[in-house]
């Protein structure tokens, strides 16, 4: 939108000018410096990957640095508290799963409102849960898995990247639902979780798929079932749940990417509009399903609603469960 110097002058008489270059202006200088995408979650996690395809393709099209910042800890908390405390300019953008709307659900208090302190931009993609163990266990199957377990308590933990993310509540669903001794070991990253498991010091883990399939490919993780209704086109080859003869056991998560509230809806728009053609560039797009991604890149209006009714959903998973905070 361009003025004449004679309608600058008539604006400006006015006073309209004054409102109109504001409105104007936040989109057009965007970004002025580098802008930060916090992953509340240490690296090698599903956010942290998500992060940085992003964050590279955001970097070439809008010609500013966008980097990876992670802040780990209490479940995602002080992470996701410093960026509602981040200046509303759109230079601080957070990737989150579920937890952002679980975790005032689990802790006796929280420094942020998912709700109130941020503007939702789009729930980009969505990511399968996948049951894996390390190959020295002696099982090829969930049946297997659930013996062994069965025969030997309570010798085995699982372990999930966090208390009430949505592997750790598909994996309490899991031991609930068959009486399993089967303790849960909480990590602050998928990649965290991903890293006991192949290390063997959990051998069982329920984690998203795009920090696991990796090591399922390569043979350091055995993959038994994912818990998607359909099989994963990473994983081709691995199960679902309801196909292991397990159909109750069912989740998945996903990933968002939000600004502070009050960040210009110009900003917002701007990087709504380039996260969905992101996802969906053909090299991108090949990168997320061989992951185990899969797009979805709604509008704002979508992830807010989203929020809203996740929060009703897993408020009565953990009721039902006990599920507590540990960290």
């Amino acid at each position: 939108m361009k003025f004449s110097r004679r309608r600058v002058l008539q604006l400006t008489a006015t006073g309209t000018l004054a409102t109109a270059l504001p409105d104007m202006a936040p989109a057009q200088s965007y970004p002025a410096h580098p802008v930060r995408l916090i992953v509340p979650y240490a690296p090698g996690g599903p956010n942290d990957i998500l992060a940085r395809l992003a964050a590279q393709k955001l970097s070439e099209r809008l010609g500013k640095q966008f980097y990876v910042e992670n802040i780990a800890g209490a479940g995602g908390n002080l992470g996701i508290a410093q960026a509602a405390k981040a200046p509303p300019d759109g230079h601080t953008v957070i990737v989150v799963p579920p937890n952002i709307v679980v975790n005032p659900l689990l802790y006796p208090s929280v420094a942020y409102d998912p709700f109130k302190d941020f503007e939702p931009i789009t729930a980009a993609v969505a990511a399968t849960i996948v049951l894996a163990v390390h190959p020295s266990l002696p099982v090829t199957t969930v049946k297997d898995l659930v013996a062994l377990v069965k025969f030997n308590p309570p010798k085995y933990s699982f372990a999930s990247p966090g208390t009430a993310t949505p592997p750790h509540l598909v994996g309490e669903q899991f031991r609930l639902s068959l009486g399993l001794d089967l303790p849960h070991v909480p990590f602050n990253s998928g990649g965290l979780a991903i890293s006991s498991a192949v290390a063997g010091h959990t051998p069982i883990v329920f984690c998203s798929l795009p920090p696991a399939t990796p090591h399922i490919k390569d043979g350091t993780l055995r993959g038994l079932a994912v818990t998607s209704r359909v099989r994963s086109q990473a994983l081709p080859g691995v199960p679902t749940m309801a196909e292991a003869g397990y159909p109750g056991i069912e989740g998945e998560g996903w990933f968002a990417f939000i600004v502070p509230a009050g960040t210009p809806k110009e900003i917002t728009a701007l990087l709504h509009r380039e996260i969905v053609r992101i996802i969906a560039l053909p090299d991108i797009k090949e990168r997320l399903d061989a992951l185990g991604f899969v797009p979805m890149g709604n509008a704002p209006s979508e992830c807010a609603a989203l929020f809203k009714a996740e929060s009703l959903k897993w408020a009565e998973v953990i009721r039902n469960a006990g599920i507590k905070a540990t960290n």
